[in-house]
């Protein structure tokens, strides 16, 4: 495969909303659309093809990589004009074999996300630890992404961004923004993060907790007065807070509950689901914010249990929501199926008894509203809110279509 093949391999995928593109030997490239890997009309792959594409694309000083001894390497790639790729090469079978995840050169705003006001509450913060958790492919480093912009939009702070590789691109506006990429720039996470101490941050984004080391570092930031965002591969808020705490040694644990609950300033979990219309997927969200209860539940190993709860409870006065509030209201907005949501949902009957909850406040609406019509214009006719839905959960466009 030459040079022009291979680009116009990557327009195609860009072009038809793949999320990413499978490059190996015996295969032809495969497309990942709309979740489901998709042959393409190419020739499949030989051993020199994926070599060659490789070296092609590796960056500046990774040229003369010895692919004898490759096993694995992350690292960026952009095409002018197109996007951005964020690429893995790695070794199976005596092969070379290639991964890329499409990365769009406009970094994506809170509306065209869907994401719930809530989230964007963590860009005000001054000081403290927000994590962005879920599973691999579920967008977390769109929204990490889109927060920073936010940020970069409306505050005059330095951001430093620590990454693996470099994903968005950002322009410094109001505020200043240093990007680093783990390798090309930078030894490791923890390095990078102990050096980013001494370079008068405000604001530092670590692309992943991926080693006691680094989480130790974070949270020393955090506790040093810095704002903290991170990535971590969790499903929810009382997973997350377990699954820091567990990578640390017995007898530091509790030590790191009482650090955890002194800086830690809220969680995002977020899961893509598909849309009843085929159109892609929206994505789901868990927002979790540190009030003093929820800080006494991550302080106490015996009621992280709670935090769902008390996350409901606060739900109105402090804008945070569980899953399978947000499941709700979007199978009741008709955006997804009530198969797809009880699919997705962390306790099914809990989603169910939601549900019900949500559908008798939709009648209690549809009620009061033909009240207030018939009232002030003698008619039955029925006034729904534009949103259809609960208000204070985002909109719900295409993510990743």
């Amino acid at each position: 495969m030459d040079g022009n093949t291979f680009n116009r391999l990557l327009q195609t995928a860009v072009e038809r909303d793949a999320s990413d593109l499978h490059l190996k030997v015996g295969d032809p490239p495969l497309f990942r659309l709309k979740g489901q890997l998709q042959p393409q009309d190419f020739p499949k792959l030989t051993y020199q093809d994926t070599r060659d594409i490789a070296q092609a694309i590796l960056p500046y000083g990774l040229q003369e990589t010895d692919f004898d001894r490759l096993q694995e390497l992350d690292f960026s790639y952009s095409l002018p004009g197109t996007a951005r790729f964020r690429v893995n090469v790695y070794r199976q079978r005596g092969t070379v074999a290639i991964v890329m995840r499409v990365v769009p050169f406009e970094v994506p705003g809170f509306q065209s996300l869907g994401l719930p006001d809530g989230v964007r509450d963590f860009t005000h913060e001054e000081r403290g630890l927000v994590l962005v958790t879920g599973v691999t492919g579920s967008g977390k480093s769109t929204t990490l992404a889109a927060l920073i912009n936010e940020i970069n939009a409306s505050r005059r702070k330095h951001i430093i961004t620590i990454e693996d590789p470099i994903e968005f691109l950002f322009r410094s506006d109001v505020a200043s923004i240093t990007q680093r990429e783990i390798g090309a720039d930078t030894h490791d996470f923890a390095t990078a993060l102990r050096a980013a101490l001494r370079q008068d941050p405000d604001i530092i984004m670590v692309g992943e907790m991926r080693d006691t080391e680094t989480i130790d570092v974070a949270l020393k930031a955090a506790e040093t007065g810095h704002l903290v965002f991170s990535t971590l591969h969790t499903p929810d808020a009382p997973k997350t807070i377990n699954r820091l705490v567990s990578v640390f040694p017995l007898d530091q644990q509790r030590q790191v509950r009482i650090r955890l609950a002194e800086s830690m300033r809220g969680i995002v979990s977020q899961r893509l689901v598909v849309r009843a219309d085929g159109r892609g997927a929206v994505v789901a969200v868990e927002v979790m914010k540190a009030t003093a209860t929820i800080t006494d539940c991550i302080r106490d190993e015996d009621k992280v249990h709670l935090i769902r709860d008390y996350i409901v409870k606060g739900a109105d006065q402090y804008r945070m929501q569980t899953f399978d509030m947000h499941l709700t209201d979007l199978y009741l907005r008709g955006v997804i199926s009530l198969e797809v949501a009880l699919g997705a949902a962390t306790n099914p009957s809990d989603f169910e008894r939601a549900l019900r909850l949500g559908q008798e406040e939709e009648r209690a609406q549809v009620g009061e509203d033909i009240t207030v019509a018939a009232a002030s214009e003698g008619t039955q006719t029925v006034g729904l809110d534009a949103s259809g839905g609960f208000g204070r959960f985002g909109g719900d466009p295409i993510y990743g279509e």
